[in-house]
């Protein structure tokens, strides 16, 4: 993990990332304090600094949101419906309310992050807007990509020299390879866990019963 974090450092700096959001770094090209935080530029007087956390708390509640709206929308959950989750990890992700219960579970293990990185680089996909997608893009990167974020998800250093080159033309594909290798974590990892944990097999158990007359 300590040479991702080395090769992560200096992939960015040479593509012009991060450098501008980390104190005390000396630099004769960097910006000054109040310089914008999605255009990279050495702008000072950027609106968007007074709304970014609005705009950063959007980011990160926008996917949950949807997932709730989705539920409403769908039938009340079922018994096969449950059962299909033990199916495969797709058919897990194509559930609204396995969604739900399945960010539950990722709750309880700290790991929820990396539900909402796969949820947002979907979302991603389906912006028509260019502009949208350049600021949205980089918005992904601080919160989930930068070593400096609390939220950073597991990514080889492969995957992040892929995103240090897409980040020069930032498209809806940008995420594209490390929202894979995040998808196959789950997969792998908090799919199997989730089946097995006392979550599912409760919730499994009380569809199971039958109503009282």
């Amino acid at each position: 993990m300590g040479s991702e974090r080395v090769e992560m450092g200096q992939s960015v700096e040479d593509g012009g990332g991060e450098q501008n959001h980390t104190p005390g770094r000396s630099s004769s090209t960097r910006a000054p304090p109040d310089a914008c935080c999605f255009c990279w530029c050495c702008c000072c007087s950027c609106s968007c600094l007074t709304v970014r956390p609005a705009k950063e708390e959007k980011m990160t509640t926008i996917s949950e949101e949807q997932e709730e709206a989705d539920i409403d929308q769908t039938p009340q959950l079922s018994l096969e419906e449950v059962q299909s989750w033990a199916e495969s990890f797709e058919h897990l992700m194509k559930s609204a309310h396995g969604l739900a219960h399945f960010r539950q579970f990722l709750k309880s293990e700290f790991s929820e992050e990396n539900l909402n990185f796969w949820l947002i680089c979907e979302d991603l996909k389906k912006e028509p807007n260019n502009l949208t997608v350049e600021q949205t893009v980089k918005q992904i990167f601080e919160d989930y990509v930068s070593v400096m974020s609390p939220k950073e998800v597991s990514l080889d250093s492969r995957v992040r020299e892929v995103i240090n080159r897409n980040m020069q033309q930032p498209s809806s594909s940008t995420f594209e390879e490390a929202q894979l290798q995040i998808f196959m974590l789950m997969q792998r990892d908090s799919y199997p866990r989730f089946m097995g944990s006392s979550m599912y097999a409760d919730l499994r158990q009380k569809l199971e019963q039958p109503e009282e007359s």
